[in-house]
């Protein structure tokens, strides 16, 4: 019974990192993914989608992906377009980049709402 809890005690810390590891991937392929399709918007249509809805309904994406930490849809922090360096001007639309909205730290210290 001792030789069980021992080997307990050094798979389950494992298990749990490898979990947050995994979930982490999902989210760097989540944000990448949408990032994506955000600049190919813009490219098409000359201005930022509305919302991740509007990627949705204009194909750029199949649905709005899940934040793995948050396990909702409707977490994800949009990030709204900034006057230019150079000129000032802001570009149309209302979504230039996502985050998660999760308020946890990632294993590297940084949050994931900054991802």
């Amino acid at each position: 019974m001792t030789i069980i809890g021992i080997l307990a005690s050094i798979a389950v810390p494992n298990y749990q990192r490898s979990v947050i590891k995994a979930r982490e991937a999902v989210l760097m392929e989540d944000l990448y993914q949408m990032r994506r399709a955000i600049d190919a918007y813009f490219a098409d249509h000359a201005k930022y989608p509305d919302s991740l809805e509007s990627l949705v309904e204009s194909k750029y994406l199949r649905d709005i992906p899940r934040d793995p930490f948050t396990q909702a849809q409707d977490t994800w922090e949009l990030v709204v377009p900034t006057p230019s360096a150079e000129g000032g001007e802001v570009a149309e639309g209302g979504l230039e980049d996502v985050h998660s909205g999760s308020d946890l730290v990632g294993l590297n210290g940084t949050p994931y709402r900054e991802w």
